[in-house]
């Protein structure tokens, strides 16, 4: 047995079944011993090595387990980094396994050298380790695996070419060699009592409270049903956490932050008391003002407490386990005045989303575009969102009803997971639908070419439905408007201007199927197309750059400063501000139809 084929047998005894990868000769040795394993785990092949790490991503965010992902020394690992970045930020367990040029050939500048250890000492700070003797194996896989699992982030492990190629042998039993062992152990850390006393002190003593949850609350969701009720809250989400709580519950208010609803920015301003339960939502100025809230934080990782507010009381553990402990300590109170508010500004924004969707638009709305999707949501679907304004309207139309999964990239918010999200979730759950909600230009980025990655694989998924949805408004349309309503500049066309590409048409020549849509009325019965067929689909929707991804804190001179900045790059778009208005104008005056 050689190291290689050594390294793919201990990922089986993990239960790895899948590694996202690209070929390269600095993995000859593991593409070898993958076909002497009959390949197994499987060798996914991804278009390029970057959409390689956010398929393992994807993977990882909606199975829970691991995600794995490979390649070759210099240019490969390289093309990883933001995949991994993204894992990294977003607390996702991901394991690469990287080549490196012959041991003899390191230090002297030869071909695709890349000094791996100091270029991934960061991605992967908490362990990255190279391996140059077989005795290495299987410490330093078992360690990178059981550290991802564990502390929810990135782990590297570099084998060089010649390493591979090595026949293995184990550690002995002898000094300075290191044997180890299989597993991951499954432990709820709690919160000390005393710390859970004073932090039920701060919750009772509140009359206007308030929850945030992210991610980290995804496997309390009963508990924090519960934890609302007895505390009157209105909820919060982080965009990381949108699956965690059903948005059909009353008091549920959505997304928080740049992407947020109004309901969730006003739940926070007017709060007298704050608790956070798995989320570490970067914006403070979406928090209620310091000094106005008492607060109370809960979280696993105790590197995270105590960040992005003056939190009174800082609870590590396990969220469901912590809150197990801490509702028998609540005091119960009637849903009163501030409840009711918060269910009744959840019922409104709804209404507003409603009204704003059905704005006209020149060609498609693509606030109708997602919000008429909404309705047509299975109930298990999964879907993924890249970043840009595509990420708005996942964040504000959707609505999740208990049963259905989705994600972006939600710290590093980088262009162009969504796809390879997508693709990563049909190989975590083959039998359940897939949808990536992208912009044209993630979708230029590398969105079509990993609809060859489809293409090549669909057919093995026992549910083959994963519909894209392109955004197609020839525009980069989030810098578009943030230059604008920030710093009051028109559109630069040169930097923001896109061609205009006939994605469906691709996509059919790949073997899929494709549509384009450049009519409102003919949305719906594409999307039910879609949402139907027996194999992947691209929706090409033609969608006007003139409606506003508008930030449930603008204020009235943000959107002058946008409506200005249009006049004075381009007089002909008069729609434009009244579209902003209008948007506006729906937020405040429920009814008034915006006009």
């Amino acid at each position: 047995m050689k190291v290689s084929d050594y390294v793919l047998a201990r990922l089986r005894d993990w239960d790895v079944e899948h590694v996202f990868a690209y070929p390269g000769d600095g993995i000859n040795g593991l593409l070898a011993a993958w076909g002497r394993a009959e390949d197994r785990p499987r060798f996914i092949q991804a278009r390029h090595e970057e959409m390689a790490a956010f398929e393992a991503v994807g993977y990882a965010k909606f199975s829970g387990r691991t995600g794995v992902c490979c390649a070759t020394s210099g240019p490969g690992a390289i093309h990883l980094l933001n995949g991994l970045y993204d894992a990294k930020l977003d607390h996702v367990p991901v394991v690469a396994i990287v080549g490196q040029t012959d041991r003899s050939a390191m230090g002297g500048s030869y071909q695709q050298e890349v000094d791996l250890a100091s270029l991934y000492k960061d991605v992967a700070s908490e362990f990255c380790e190279t391996v140059t003797v077989p005795a290495q194996l299987p410490n330093v896989l078992d360690r990178a695996l059981r550290i991802a699992a564990t502390r929810r982030t990135v782990t590297a492990v570099i084998i060089p070419a010649d390493v591979q190629e090595l026949d293995y042998e184990p550690p002995a039993h002898a000094f300075k060699q290191v044997p180890s062992s299989l597993g991951v152990p499954h432990y709820a850390p709690v919160p000390a009592e005393a710390d859970l006393a004073r932090a039920a002190e701060v919750l009772n003593a509140g009359e206007k409270v308030a929850m945030l949850i992210g991610q980290g609350a995804r496997n309390a969701r009963r508990e924090v049903e519960q934890v609302a009720d007895l505390l009157g809250a209105g909820v919060a989400k982080a965009l990381l956490g949108k699956d965690a709580l059903p948005d059909t519950l009353p008091y549920v208010t959505g997304s928080i932050g740049l992407l947020g609803t109004r309901p969730s920015y006003e739940l926070m301003r007017d709060c007298d008391t704050l608790l956070v339960i798995g989320s570490s939502f970067p914006y403070t100025q979406f928090l209620p003002e310091f000094g106005r809230a008492r607060a109370v934080q809960i979280d696993l990782d105790p590197s995270m407490v105590g960040l992005r507010y003056p939190f009174e009381v800082n609870l590590v553990g396990d969220a469901a386990e912590a809150l197990r402990r801490l509702i028998p300590l609540l005091e119960p109170r009637a849903n009163g005045t501030w409840r009711k508010t918060a269910e009744e500004n959840a019922a409104r924004w709804w209404e507003v989303m409603q009204r704003r969707a059905e704005v006209t638009a020149d060609p498609v709305n693509p606030e109708h575009v997602v919000h008429t999707l909404d309705a047509l949501l299975p109930d298990n679907a999964i879907v993924a969102a890249d970043s840009g304004s595509a990420a708005n309207w996942y964040a504000r139309h959707l609505r999740f009803r208990g049963g259905e999964r989705g994600s972006l990239s939600g710290t590093l918010a980088t262009m162009g997971p969504g796809v390879p999200y997508a693709i990563g979730a049909k190989f975590a759950h083959p039998d359940r639908p897939a949808i990536a909600i992208v912009g044209d230009g993630a979708m230029q980025m590398n969105g079509l070419a990993e609809l060859i990655t489809v293409a090549k694989y669909y057919q093995e998924w026992a549910d083959p439905r994963l519909v894209v949805a392109v955004l197609n408004n020839h525009d980069l349309n989030q810098v578009t408007w943030e230059m604008r309503a920030m710093q009051g500049a028109p559109q630069f066309e040169p930097s923001q201007g896109l061609p205009d590409v006939r994605y469906a048409d691709i996509a059919q020549l790949f073997g899929l199927y494709g549509a384009r849509v450049e009519r409102p009325e003919d949305v719906e019965p594409v999307w039910r197309q879609a949402l139907a067929a027996e194999r992947p689909f691209v929706i090409d929707f033609r969608t006007d750059p003139a409606v506003p991804p508008i930030p449930p804190h603008a204020t009235w001179e943000q959107i002058k400063a946008a409506a200005m900045s249009v006049i004075k790059g381009d007089s002909d778009r008069g729609s434009v501000i009244r579209q902003g208005v209008k948007a506006k104008v729906q937020e405040f005056l429920p009814g008034s139809g915006g006009n």
